[in-house]
This record gives C-alpha cells, sequence and structure tokens, in this order.
C-alpha cells in the first residue's frame, strides 16, 4: 500500500506493532552500537593477549621448555676413566686400583622392628660405632652412606647377610705396596697419592695427573613413568679415555733395602728424619728415592699433611763439604789448581774481614789439593776458589746446575736460583765453596756430584721413563758437557783417595777399597740467620769408580749423638750409604773391577 506524506505512521507505534507481533523482539536503545564495537575491541585483545603467549611459550620457550621436560626424565652418568698404573723399571707394579665398596642405606627402607638387627649387623662388619649407624637409619631419609671403601670379604659378608635397606656401590680405590718400615707404603715420598676425588696428589701422582687420570666420559640416559632407565642412540654417549701407565725408573727392590737402611741408620743416631737418592750415572735414572719418616700412601686420610711433604725435592739444605767436589772440579778445569799442587794451610783464612776456619782448626802446614779433598779442608777450597777467581767460580755453579731447578719430574720441586754474582759478598762466595750459605736440594747435589761419575756430563735426573709405553721427555734429553774428560778423570781419582785414605773409610765395601768414590759433608744448621749446633750430615759417592754403575747420596737431618764429631757426614751418613750399596752391588751383581 502506497502512504502519502501526511499519512506515514508514526515510528513508535510501529515498532510496538512489530514487536507485538515478532516473539523476543526487543528494541534497540541508544548507545548498543557502541557497546557491540567494545566488546569487539574486548574479545580482539583478549584473542592477542592469548595468541602471543601461545607464540611465546610454543615458538620463543620450545627449546628451553623441552629441555625442561627432558630434564625430568633424563640424567647424564658418568663414566669413569680407569686411572693408569705404576710400574718400577721391571715391570714390578708399584701402584695399581683395586675394587672397594661403599655401604650405603636408605634409611626410610629399614623397617623400625628391623633397625637394631640391621645396626648391630654393620657395625660388626665395618667396625663403625653401633650409636653413629643407629642415628643413620633413624634419620628416615633416602640415601646416606654408612661405610666408603670397604674391602670385597666386608662386601662379600653384607651380601650373605641381605639386610633390608642397606646396598653396596663398587669404587675404585688406589692401593700401593708395602714399604721398608711398619706402617709405610713404599717410596710413599715419590709416588704421593690419589684423593677420594680421584685426583693425585703430591710426587709422581701429582705431576703425572693429566696422563696418569685419562679423561671421564658420560652417558645420557631417560627414565618411563615408572622411573625404568632407558638407554637412548649411541650419540648420546661419549667413552672415557682410560689413563696411560707410568714405568718408573725405580728398582722396588733396592727402593727397599733403602728404606730399611736409611730407617735404621736414622734410628741409630738419633736423628730428625733422613733420605737416599740413588742414580744411574749414564742415564740420570733415578734408581731409588727413600725418606724417613715414611708414611703409609694407602690410609692418607690419618697421615699428617706434613708427612706429605717430599724432602728431596722440596726441602732445601746447605750441604756442606760435598760442595768441594763441584769447587775443586771448576778449579782444575780453569787450569787454576792440580790434585798434586800445595798451599799452606794454617787451620783458618781470612776473606772481607771474616775469618773462616776448617773444621778441627788444625795448623797442617804444607798439603796438596788432594788431601784437602780427603780430610775435607774448607781454607783449601776458599783457596781454589780464590786462584781461580770468582767470575770462574760464579760460572761453574751454573754449568754444575744451581742456577736452576733440576727438572725432576716430580711435583713440587724447590729450588732457589743463585742470585747475582755482585749480590755476593766476599765472605758469602767464599763459604759457598765449601757448602755453606748455598741452598740447594738433593736432586741438585746428587746431579753435580754425578757429573765426575759420567766423565764430565750433566744427565738429566728422571723418575719415569715410559709414558703409556712412549718414552719421555727427560728420559731422552742429551747430556751436556760440563767439565772435560780429563778433568773429571783427575777428580775421580782424587775422590777415591777420600775413600782409601779420608773421611770416606766407614764407606768401604769389601771388595771394592780401591774402587769406589765418595766424598763427606757436614753443615750447621741456620735458624733466624743464626748456624745452630744441629747439622746436615751426609754422604755421595759412586762405584765402582773404574766404571760407575751407581751414584748415592745420603742426608740425615738433626742427629743428635754425644758429641759434635760424632753427628759428622763420615760417622753418620757413610755408613747408611755402605750398606745400601752392599744391597745394590748384590742385587745387580756388580764384581770388583779386574787391578783396581
Amino acid at each position: 500500500m502506497a502512504l502519502s506524506a501526511g499519512s506515514r505512521p508514526a515510528l513508535g507505534s510501529d515498532l510496538r506493532r512489530r514487536s507485538a507481533r515478532t516473539p523476543g523482539f526487543a528494541p534497540r536503545r541508544p548507545g548498543y552500537q557502541r557497546r557491540v564495537a567494545w566488546l569487539l575491541v574486548g574479545s580482539l585483545l583478549v584473542a592477542g593477549v592469548i595468541w602471543s603467549r601461545l607464540v611465546y611459550w610454543q615458538v620463543i620457550q620450545h627449546q628451553r621448555l623441552t629441555a625442561d621436560a627432558l630434564g625430568q626424565y633424563s640424567k647424564v652418568v658418568e663414566l669413569p676413566a680407569a686411572r693408569g698404573l705404576i710400574y718400577d723399571r721391571n715391570g714390578q707394579p708399584l701402584a695399581i686400583n683395586e675394587t672397594v665398596y661403599s655401604v650405603v642405606a636408605a634409611p626410610n627402607q629399614v623397617p623400625l622392628r628391623e633397625r637394631e638387627h640391621v645396626a648391630a649387623a654393620l657395625s660388626a662388619a665395618t667396625g663403625r660405632p653401633i650409636a653413629a649407624i643407629e642415628s643413620i637409619l633413624a634419620s628416615g631419609s633416602q640415601f646416606a652412606y654408612v661405610a666408603r671403601r670397604q674391602p670385597k670379604p666386608v662386601a662379600d659378608r653384607l651380601r650373605s647377610e641381605n639386610l633390608a635397606g642397606i646396598g653396596l656401590e663398587p669404587e675404585t680405590r688406589r692401593s700401593y705396596l708395602p714399604g721398608g718400615t711398619a706402617d709405610s707404603t713404599l717410596a710413599s715420598n715419590l709416588l704421593g697419592f690419589v684423593n677420594d676425588a680421584g685426583t693425585g696428589q703430591y710426587g709422581v701422582e701429582a705431576f703425572y695427573q693429566a696422563q696418569l687420570g685419562g679423561r671421564n666420559g658420560s652417558m645420557s640416559t631417560y627414565q618411563d613413568l615408572t622411573g625404568r632407565e632407558i638407554v637412548v642412540g649411541g650419540e648420546t654417549r661419549h667413552d672415557p679415555v682410560n689413563g696411560s701407565d707410568l714405568q718408573l725408573t725405580i728398582d722396588a727392590d733396592i727402593q727397599h733395602s733403602a728404606e730399611q737402611a736409611l730407617a735404621a741408620g736414622v734410628a741409630l743416631n738419633k736423628a730428625e728424619s733422613g733420605s737416599v737418592i740413588v742414580m744411574d750415572p749414564q742415564t740420570g735414572s733415578i734408581v731409588a728415592w727413600a725418606d724417613y719418616p715414611a708414611y703409609n700412601a694407602n690410609s692418607f686420610g690419618s697421615t699428617p699433611v706434613d708427612r706429605f711433604i717430599d724432602p728431596i725435592a722440596s726441602y732445601l739444605y746447605e750441604p756442606g763439604s760435598t760442595m768441594k767436589v763441584v769447587t775443586l772440579s771448576g778449579a782444575i778445569e780453569n787450569k787454576a789448581i792440580t790434585p798434586e799442587a800445595t798451599l799452606n794451610d794454617p787451620g783458618h783464612i781470612s776473606i772481607g774481614g771474616v775469618t773462616l776456619y776448617d773444621w778441627d782448626r788444625a795448623n797442617r802446614g804444607t798439603v796438596n789439593y788432594t788431601k784437602v779433598l780427603e780430610s775435607s779442608l774448607n781454607v783449601g777450597a776458599v783457596t781454589a776458589l780464590n786462584l781461580e777467581g770468582t767470575d770462574a767460580f760464579y760460572r761453574n755453579l751454573v754449568n754444575f746446575g744451581f742456577a736452576r731447578p733440576s727438572g725432576i719430574d716430580v711435583a713440587a720441586e724447590s729450588a732457589v736460583p743463585l742470585r747475582a754474582q755482585a749480590d755476593y759478598r766476599p765472605s758469602e762466595t767464599a763459604t759457598m765453596s765449601f757448602g755453606q750459605g748455598i741452598d740447594v736440594n738433593m736432586v741438585q747435589m746428587l746431579a753435580a756430584v754425578n757429573v765426575v761419575a759420567d766423565g764430565g756430563r750433566y744427565v738429566q735426573p728422571h723418575v719415569v721413563d715410559r709414558v703409556g709405553g712412549k718414552p719421555t721427555a727427560l728420559s731422552l734429553a742429551a747430556p751436556r758437557a760440563v767439565i772435560s774428560p780429563a778433568t773429571a778423570a783427575q777428580m775421580n781419582e782424587m775422590m777415591k783417595q777420600v775413600v782409601q785414605h779420608g773421611s770416606g773409610s766407614m764407606a768401604r765395601i769389601s771388595g771394592f777399597e780401591n774402587d769406589e768414590a765418595g766424598k763427606t759433608g757436614t753443615s750447621q744448621i741456620p735458624v733466624n740467620g743464626q748456624y745452630t749446633q744441629d747439622v746436615w750430615s751426609s754422604y755421595v759417592g759412586y762405584m765402582p769408580a773404574s766404571n760407575p754403575r751407581f751414584t748415592m747420596l745420603v742426608v740425615v737431618r738433626k742427629p743428635h749423638n754425644s758429641t759434635w764429631i760424632a753427628n759428622d757426614g763420615y760417622i753418620v751418613a757413610a755408613p747408611i750409604w755402605r750398606q745400601i750399596a752392599q744391597d745394590i752391588v748384590l742385587d745387580w751383581h756388580i764384581a770388583p773391577t779386574p787391578g783396581q
């Protein structure tokens, strides 16, 4: 129907009619469209926030969430490397690995009614106090150690008892041979030990830690929902690299003999301690390295820490008259003296306003330099230095190895480099000629005297011959010339006279009396810059003198015999040297040289 302009119905009445005809229809109020728009905007904002968080967690944080999820079901198991073994020169094992067992408990799995029985059984097997074990079992924890590193018999006993909540964890422990004295292991100061973390401490174990320790591996495993382990692909396993074996230059039999003889000598002379080092003259290989007191490396946990420090490489001492071998060798090499050249020895000499004395202050009149070495005369050593000149004397000390550490392959070598020559007062240089006022370690001193034994050459001291079957750099080090063979031969004859007619008489070996070379040493020990009545007593020598098989140095610290002279090197150290030398002669079947 068409409507004219004047006849259009009112809007409100039309809406009312439509609402009446259309069920549920409501008329739109003012602002409706704005409200709808705001609802749409709000919905879009909420959706945007939700989608942005989904993108953040599922895309941006995907890698971290994956790692966190895997971490709840995965773990990395370390695959320990086997530590290399240590052998002596003849293939005798010196340090091995043995399986021991740690006794562990899950206290929350030990029924209350069984605690008393379990604690009693554990105490009886391990030796731990029953009260301490009862305290562990009463803790209710999921895991606890009851006793660490128990031997196999203890583990076997506990297995047979099948105790509730008790288990055994196999571990590896380093094991060392019994030593030459009670409650010590063989060459303990030389070898060192391996701590509970598997790291070498002191000695060879520390010096060669990288080679002995190898490199641990690892393996990734996953757990299913029940906690069972699932080993995944091979790409998650890294095999360990086992440590390399070491072959030492040490002779276990000679080492054992040296430890016994040294311990007896230290006890006989009421000394504080003593050390012995034996070397092959031609190669620098260390044959024996003994200290007393020593320690038991198998029970290092109960050993005082200061006992671990190795006196041979880590302690310094003033060598005394053994240094006269170096002084007179240099003077002969520089044509300042000859063995037969003479001097007047009134028993004292003044240098730089300081008077120095022979050991007994006796006026001997005219003597030659062979007699100076035989009777260990300080005046003769100072006179030789004066004739040679301080420049040449200083160069000689450097050439004989006293300007730097020996480089021995043992942890914690101590050495005091020589000061600049100009820094020494004349009296200080003079006392160095007879071994006072100069600090050395025993390896340095032995290597220096060995120059004479090896015909004038310095050979590199070392204790390890091979690592993983390959020679070490030290074992391959080329000798270097220090003095001429002619000078070495003259000094060799002079040192033979020390044994035959002088202060080395107490080191004579039957059958080798005319074919043995040596030198005594006695030096006062300084405390706070002042010399005391305590001494280092020493003896160094080699044999046979015509074809040396070994060079040996013995040092005894603070012997306490009744008189000062009874603490001298020829009374204290020389007999120890002789006992060990006799054992070497017998063990190595060394025969006297015909015609000697």
